[in-house]
């Protein structure tokens, strides 16, 4: 049944009072119940064992449930089933990390299954309260008797996205004001911010647009701001305001460093409270015309280029990738124009191969050489560096068919000579630790001098005598 409806159960007697008479119903009568269902409480088996089964009294909003990395707000009250009470939060309720856990570890799994405003009441079983022993009291709460079950009604107040922007955890973002729309800037967008840089103990070392101060603004994915930060405004839509903790690995390394307002020390995490005031996106390239992605590719890998020479590798594989997507192969390029298009969008896939061998990122070279190569068979530089990044991965025969092509259509290859060259060493090398290793796997048949083959040979000599 649906809330609110209301409907005729008819009962045959086997399934209403059967073949008994009350004063009411006489024997082996069929009856009929009009039935209209107000409400239900949905029950739920948390953790799929009836360890913590959780009752909704009241649902929440479409928010949620929260994250691992998340901060909630939770309001709740923890019971006895003589009704001690065990804890009890505040009436604004209690903040906590979800990684951190909080109370007992059944309060955090099912916080973890709620939405924003939801209401619910857990019985959670003793292995979920604490130990199987119970739980000393402490200064907070009292102790709690061993095997005990728990009774307790919980609110999902609010809660705090933390977003992992590295992946690695070591730059961080906390949602303190959600923004408008759906939209984040993204690398190559212009932002406007306002923010505050501070060490872990409070200290502003540096403040952009409070005060009466200009905000910030600049272009994301162009080494103006430190690492960690370009990252994070790539995420944030209009108007949001989060909290960014990053580690030094993308803050400012190991060095100390002077900032408008104080001395950032060696190797610090640092905070920053920042606001997405404005950003103007990169166009995406099925926002431009041809001309536009031709231009945008052109412009791209020049930049790409001017890294490459400086040395900064990740960076400029990152333009030649970025170019390489303006004049895509699935773009929809007139034939005049394709001729251009085609050898722009070799040159930037080369250009990465380039950038892969000195990050040392050789599977990534040989994707790319092989995208080339199967656009153009017989490109020679393709060819090279694949051959170069097979040695790396030890793909010995794929290298060696590389090569032989490579000096089959440039036989004056000087560099894919001593190619050839290094690669046969490399085989001997190989091929001398396999034998070895073979050896001492398997000693007695690698011995010439076993005592079998000699009597073989007397008695071969004897019967020929």
């Amino acid at each position: 049944m649906k809330k609110g409806e209301t409907a005729m159960f008819t009962l045959p007697p086997h399934l209403a009072y059967g073949v008994e008479a009350n004063a009411v119903v006489p024997p082996n009568s069929t009856v009929q119940f009009e039935v209209e269902l107000l409400s239900w409480i949905t029950v739920v088996d948390v953790c799929k064992d009836g360890g913590i089964i959780k009752k909704i009294l009241k649902h929440g909003e479409p928010i949620g449930p929260p994250g691992d990395h998340d901060e909630v707000c939770v309001r709740y009250e923890a019971l006895l089933a003589d009704g001690t009470i065990m804890a009890k939060t505040r009436e604004d309720g209690v903040e906590f990390n979800i990684e951190d856990g909080h109370f007992c570890p059944a309060l955090t799994k099912a916080v973890k299954t709620m939405r924003r405003g939801e209401q619910v009441k857990l019985v959670v079983q003793p292995k979920y309260v604490f130990d199987e022993p119970g739980k000393e009291a402490d200064g907070e709460h009292p102790s709690i008797p061993p095997k005990s079950v728990l009774y307790i009604t919980a609110e999902l107040v609010s809660f705090k996205s933390v977003v992992d922007i590295t992946g690695d955890l070591k730059v961080k973002k906390k949602v303190l004001k959600e923004g408008d729309d759906t939209l984040t800037a993204n690398e190559g967008a212009t932002v406007t911010i306002r923010y505050k840089g501070m060490l872990e103990d409070g200290t502003v070392f540096e403040s952009k647009g409070f005060d009466g101060s200009e905000p910030l603004k600049f272009l994301t994915g162009e080494e103006q701001m430190i690492d960690g930060m370009d990252r994070a405004a790539c995420t944030m839509k209009k108007n949001e305001f989060a909290l960014v903790t990053i580690s030094p690995e993308y803050g400012f390394g190991s060095g100390e460093v002077k900032r408008d307002l104080a001395v950032v020390p060696p190797s610090s995490t640092i905070l920053y409270e920042v606001e997405m005031l404005d950003f103007v996106r990169e166009k995406a390239p099925w926002e431009m015309s041809n001309t536009e992605r031709i231009e945008a590719a052109t412009q791209k890998k020049e930049e790409g280029n001017h890294l490459f020479k400086i040395e900064k590798f990740q960076r400029a594989a990152a333009k030649y990738n970025k170019a390489a997507d303006y004049v895509s192969e699935y773009g929809s390029f007139t034939d005049d124009d394709e001729k251009l298009v085609r050898s722009l969008r070799i040159s930037c896939w080369l250009n990465g191969t380039a950038c892969c061998l000195k990050l040392c990122d050789f599977q990534g070279a040989i994707s790319l050489c092989s995208r080339i190569l199967n656009t153009e068979t017989c490109n020679v530089k393709a060819l090279y560096r694949r051959a170069r990044a097979y040695i790396e991965v030890s793909e010995f025969q794929l290298a060696e068919v590389d090569i032989r092509k490579t000096l089959e259509l440039d036989p004056h290859n000087r560099d894919a000579k001593l190619l050839q060259q290094k690669l046969k060493q490399l085989r001997a090398e190989s091929n001398k630790r396999d034998a070895n290793l073979y050896r001492a796997m398997f000693p007695s048949v690698s011995r010439d001098d076993s005592p079998a083959p000699k009597r073989l040979k007397i008695v071969e000599d004897a019967k020929e005598g």
